[in-house]
């Protein structure tokens, strides 16, 4: 089954009436695509699927049948909850941040690898890791701290502008100052922080949501 929500109205519809149902249900997946429109899914047969979320790290669920003795689902975002919580507090972050940044850079994989080394949730480079005292870029906890810290570290030295905080994340401090505090003209950069930015709005929003 597969929903589209256009229109903001029907979004926060569909976000109310998934939240209400019960906890053996179905997980519903979404994705923004280019003309701005959202779409759910609970078979997520498009690669830019991925779970939906609410406050706390609870995932969307819609209601279905559940077999008798079947395993507990253990939704991705949801086991990284209270972790991130704690870490976006240490560090004077966001939340919505720290997880908007995760789901981008490794969708939640803690043993993912890129092609240039980057490791972990976070994807910390070798350098990174060690400049902020991960011995294992594997370990969740390890990564998130140090993936917090420089997070950190970027939006005080760019005066809290959170573009050139994630583009500086992305291609690295230097080639932002390079670029006269600018993003730099690299598509990867350019593509990374709206993309970031628009997980980190849509997580704040689902989140300011439930709480009201």
């Amino acid at each position: 089954m597969k929903f589209f929500a256009p229109h903001v109205f029907t979004f926060m519809a569909f976000l109310t009436w998934s939240l209400a149902q019960p906890a053996g249900a179905e997980i519903i997946y979404w994705f923004t695509d280019e003309n701005g429109v959202v779409h759910f899914s609970n078979v997520p047969t498009d690669k830019r699927y991925v779970p939906f979320t609410a406050a706390g790290g609870t995932v969307v669920k819609k209601a279905m049948a559940t077999p008798l003795g079947a395993p507990p689902r253990q939704p991705v975002k949801a086991q990284y909850g209270a972790i991130v919580e704690e870490i976006a507090r240490t560090y004077g972050l966001e939340s919505a941040l720290i997880h908007a940044v995760v789901l981008v850079e490794s969708a939640y994989n803690p043993k993912a690898v890129s092609k240039k080394g980057a490791a972990g949730l976070m994807q910390l480079m070798p350098e990174t890791a060690q400049r902020y005292g991960v011995t294992d870029r594997f370990d969740p906890v390890q990564n998130l701290h140090g993936g917090a810290r420089y997070l950190s570290h970027l939006l005080k030295m760019f005066n809290g502008d959170m573009s050139l905080m994630l583009a500086a994340y992305n291609a690295g401090e230097n080639n932002v100052v390079k670029y006269g505090n600018q993003i730099p003209p690299f598509q990867e950069t350019r593509a990374y922080v709206p993309r970031v930015l628009d997980f980190y709005r849509k997580y704040q929003a689902s989140m300011k949501f439930v709480q009201s």
